[in-house]
C-alpha cells in the first residue's frame, strides 16, 4: 500500500494523507476525489515532504475515490504554486485552485449541451404565446449559443422562461465536443520587415527562447515602436519549436485590439482566457492547454496558472499596469508571478511597455532583466506634439470643463475629418449628487464612498460593492423635488459637453462600463477603424492598446487628478496614464497633438510630460524613493482587519498592533482606520510595514500573526508589495 498526501479545497483544513488503493496510479499533481467526512471532494496530490502533516498509522487511511482523467500539475506549475503560497503569505489550496479553475474540465472529455435560437422558426407565427419576457429573449439572444444558464444571464429571464422557449421550438438544443481542436497559429503566415531596433531586440528574444532558457526581458519601446510585432517574433520561434505561449494582457477590453493584430499575423485568433468565457469555453480552453492543443493563449492575469503542457514563453503586454495586481483574495502581481513561472519553467520571460513601472527599470539596472530598447516609431511616424494648457490662466467657460485651446483644437479635427481623444479617467456623469436646498449627499450604506451619477444608464451606483439606486424624484432628506445637483464631471459629462460644442460629431464613451466584454471592445475598434466615431471620451481604458491612425488629437482633461491622496506610486502612476493616452496620438502617417490640461504646471511629473524627459523623470523617482527606502529599495506589506462589526474590528486591530514585533530595520504603522473605512459592509484597519530590502518580511509577519486569535466575524488580510492603500 502507499500513501498520498494530498491538498484538499477546504480552507479550514491543511494538508491530509490517503490511502492510494491498488492498481490506483496517483503521481504527483494528480487531481484526485477524496472522502471528507461524509462529503467527496477535490483533492491534489502533492510533492512528498513538501507539507507538514500528522504521519497517521496506514491502516487509519481513507482511500482516495478517484483519479480524475486530466494531466498530473507539472513539476513547474507545483513550484509556482508553491511559491506564490509562501512569498503572498496565502493558502496553499486558495493558489492551487487558481490552476484548476475550470469544474468542468476536470470530467473528461465529451460533450456538452448548448442552446441557440432556431434558425428557421417564424417567431411571430405564435403571437399569443409571445410573453414579454419571451419577445425579450427573442432580442437579446440573437446570435448567442450557450448553456441555459448562461443564456437566461444574457437574455436577463429565468431559466423557466427558457425552457418553455424550448418546448415551444424557439430554441434548439446543440451538441458541442467539449475537447474539439483549435486551428494552429502559423508562424510563416505573413512575415514582417522589422526596422533595425525592432530586428534586433527581436533577435536576441528569438535567440533566448531557442536555446530554452530563462531569460527576463524588459521590452522598452515607445509607443507606436512596434512592440507587439516585435515579440511577435519570439512567439513565432517558440511555435515553431512546437511549443506554447502565454500573452497577459491587464484588461479584458484590450483582447479584441490584439486579436486582430495576433490573427494578421499568424492566420488564426489565439485562443482566450478571461472572465467572460462561457463555461464550455472555459472548459475546453483549460483541457486544451493541459493537454498541448492550445499553442498560443491570451488573457487576463488568471491565465497564469493555467497547466501548460509545454510552455516556451511568456509575455507579459503592458506590463507596468496596475490592474496585474491582485487586491482581494490572493493578493498576487502577475507581472511578477510570471517572472517566476519562467523561472521555473526554465523560458524567456517579456515584459513589454511604453512606460515601465519603476520596480521593473530597477530590475533592469541591476542585470536581472535585459532591457531592449525601442527609441523611436515605427515606420518613421513621430512622436505627438505636447502643450500645457494652464488652468488658471485659461479657464473653461462656468459648468464647462474643456478650456478654449481644447475646445479649438477639437473643432479644426472635426473639420479635418480626424478623430479626437479625451482623457479623464473618472467613470459616469459626475462623482458626487447632493441637494441644492439642504446639501444632502448620495453615500453608499455599504462603503464610505459617494454614489456617482451614471445618467447614461440612469442610476446612481457605488463604484466599490456594485451598489445602485434609481435617482429619486425627490431629496430624501428634505423632501424637495427638482433640487439634485451633480458635482464634478465623469466622462458622460464631458461628453455631453463634447456634444453640445460640436452639435455633428459622433462621440463615443469608452469605459469599463461600455466595453464590458470583448465583444463590445471588437464593436467599437471597429467603429474607430470606420472613422464612424469622431470624438471618444475615455477613462483609462484607452490608455493602451488601441492603433488607429486617424487619431491626431489627445486632450488630457483634468491632470491632477491622480496626484491627490499621497500614494507613493501617485507621480509613476499619472506619468504613465498620460504618457500612453498620448501615445495614442499621431500613430499613421499625420502628426498628432496633445493638450494636458492643469492647475499645476510647474510639478515635476507634468514638465517631464511637456519637456518629454521620461528618464529624468524616473531618475528624480528614483532618487526619491530611494532616499525614502520605499520600494524597489525597502519592503512594504500591509495587513488589513476587517469586520462588519466596528468595534470587532477595531479590537482585531488593536491585539495585532499590540503584539508587534521589534525588529531592527522594521517600521511597523497603525492601526489606523483605513482610508475607505466600510467597503461592502465590512469596517476596516489598516498595518503598514516599511522595510528594509534584506528584511524577511514574510516571516516577521507569520511569526506575529499565527499565535492570535479572532472572532468568526474577523478577516486578516496581509497584502505583499501593496499597491492600494484604501
Amino acid at each position: 500500500m502507499t500513501r498520498a498526501r494530498c491538498i484538499v479545497f477546504n480552507a479550514a483544513l491543511g494538508a491530509l494523507d490517503y490511502r492510494v488503493p491498488e492498481g490506483m496510479d496517483a503521481p504527483t499533481g494528480s487531481v484526485v476525489v477524496v472522502p471528507l467526512g461524509p462529503r467527496q471532494i477535490l483533492g491534489l496530490v502533492w510533492d512528498d515532504g513538501d507539507l507538514p502533516g500528522d504521519d497517521y498509522p496506514a491502516h487509519k487511511l481513507r482511500s482516495i475515490l478517484e483519479v480524475l482523467p486530466v494531466p498530473p500539475l507539472p513539476t513547474p506549475l507545483r513550484r509556482l504554486i508553491a511559491w506564490t503560497a509562501d512569498y503572498y503569505l496565502a493558502p496553499l489550496s486558495a493558489v492551487a485552485r487558481m490552476a484548476l479553475s475550470s469544474s468542468a474540465a476536470l470530467k473528461g472529455s465529451g460533450t456538452v449541451t448548448e442552446y441557440r435560437l432556431t434558425p428557421s422558426r417564424t417567431y411571430g407565427s405564435e403571437p399569443a404565446r409571445m410573453t414579454p419576457q419571451r419577445l425579450q429573449a427573442l432580442d437579446l439572444l440573437q446570435g448567442e449559443q450557450a448553456t441555459m444558464r448562461e443564456l437566461a444571464e444574457i437574455a436577463g429571464v429565468s431559466e423557466g422562461v427558457l425552457r418553455g422557449m424550448l418546448g415551444q421550438g424557439l430554441l434548439e438544443a446543440v451538441l458541442v465536443d467539449s475537447d474539439r481542436p483549435y486551428p494552429e497559429p502559423d508562424p510563416r503566415f505573413a512575415q514582417p520587415e522589422l526596422e533595425g531596433e525592432q530586428a534586433e531586440a527581436a533577435a536576441e528574444m528569438v535567440a533566448a527562447v531557442r536555446a530554452r532558457k530563462f531569460q527576463p526581458f524588459l521590452l522598452d519601446g515607445v509607443t507606436g515602436s512596434g512592440k507587439t510585432e516585435t515579440y511577435f517574433e519570439a512567439v513565432a520561434a517558440a511555435l515553431e519549436a512546437g511549443r506554447q505561449v502565454l500573452v497577459l494582457l491587464p484588461e479584458i477590453a484590450l483582447t479584441a485590439a490584439f486579436l486582430g493584430r495576433f490573427e494578421a499575423r499568424f492566420g488564426v485568433a489565439p485562443v482566450t482566457w478571461h472572465s467572460s468565457l462561457k463555461a464550455s469555453e472555459r472548459r475546453r480552453a483549460w483541457r486544451q492547454v493541459a493537454f498541448g492543443g492550445a499553442k498560443v493563449v491570451v488573457g487576463a492575469r488568471s491565465a497564469l496558472f493555467l497547466p501548460f503542457a509545454d510552455l516556451g514563453l511568456v509575455v507579459v503586454d503592458e506590463a507596468h499596469e496596475i490592474a496585474f495586481k491582485q487586491d482581494d483574495g490572493v493578493r498576487y502581481n502577475a507581472r511578477d508571478v510570471a517572472v517566476m513561472r519562467g523561472h521555473f519553467e526554465g523560458v524567456p520571460v517579456v515584459l513589454a511597455s511604453a512606460t515601465p513601472a519603476l520596480e521593473s527599470l530597477q530590475m533592469a539596472e541591476a542585470g536581472r532583466y535585459k532591457r531592449l530598447v525601442l527609441p523611436s516609431r515605427f515606420g518613421g511616424a513621430q512622436l505627438p506634439r505636447i502643450e500645457v494648457v494652464n488652468l488658471t490662466e485659461l479657464q473653461p467657460p462656468r459648468g464647462r470643463w474643456l478650456a478654449p485651446p481644447l475646445v479649438e483644437a477639437l473643432q479644426n479635427r472635426l473639420a479635418k475629418g480626424e478623430q479626437s481623444l479625451l482623457f479623464l479617467n473618472r467613470r459616469g456623469y459626475a462623482p458626487l449628487t447632493l441637494c441644492r436646498h439642504c446639501g444632502f449627499r448620495f453615500k453608499c450604506p455599504n462603503c464610505s464612498a459617494w454614489l456617482v451619477e451614471h445618467r447614461l444608464s440612469q442610476r446612481l451606483a457605488c463604484h466599490h460593492c456594485g451598489h445602485e439606486v434609481p435617482p429619486p424624484p425627490v431629496c430624501p432628506e428634505c423632501g424637495e423635488p427638482d433640487c439634485l445637483v451633480a458635482c464634478g464631471p465623469g466622462v458622460e459629462r464631458i461628453a455631453d459637453e463634447v456634444s453640445e460644442l460640436l452639435p455633428g460629431a459622433r462621440v463615443a464613451v469608452v469605459t469599463s462600463d461600455t466595453l464590458a466584454s470583448p465583444a463590445a471592445a471588437a464593436e467599437f475598434v471597429a467603429q474607430a477603424e470606420a472613422k464612424a466615431i469622431d470624438v471618444i471620451v475615455g477613462t483609462q481604458l484607452v490608455t493602451k492598446g488601441f492603433h488607429f491612425p486617424e487619431l491626431t488629437l489627445v486632450g488630457v482633461v483634468d491632470a491632477d487628478m491622480g496626484l491627490d491622496g499621497g500614494d507613493l506610486r501617485a507621480a509613476e502612476r499619472t506619468y504613465q496614464q498620460i504618457a500612453q493616452v498620448a501615445g495614442r496620438a499621431g500613430r499613421g502617417a499625420k502628426a498628432g497633438d496633445v493638450l494636458i490640461q492643469t492647475r499645476h504646471p510647474k510639478a515635476a511629473v507634468i514638465a517631464a510630460l511637456a519637456s518629454g524627459s521620461r528618464d529624468a523623470f524616473y531618475e528624480a523617482e528614483t532618487e526619491a524613493r530611494r532616499e525614502a527606502g520605499a520600494p524597489p529599495f525597502g519592503r512594504w506589506a500591509a495587513i488589513i482587519v476587517s469586520s462588519e462589526d466596528e468595534a470587532e474590528a477595531r479590537e482585531a486591530a488593536r491585539a495585532i498592533g499590540g503584539t508587534r514585533p521589534d525588529e531592527p530595520g522594521v517600521l511597523i504603522l497603525g492601526p489606523a482606520p483605513a482610508p475607505l473605512s466600510l467597503l461592502r459592509g465590512r469596517h476596516r484597519y489598516r498595518l503598514l510595514i516599511a522595510a528594509r530590502r534584506s528584511a524577511e518580511v514574510q516571516k516577521l509577519i507569520r511569526g506575529w500573526l499565527a499565535p492570535l486569535r479572532f472572532p468568526p466575524g474577523v478577516r486578516v488580510a496581509v497584502d505583499i508589495d501593496p499597491y492600494s492603500f484604501v
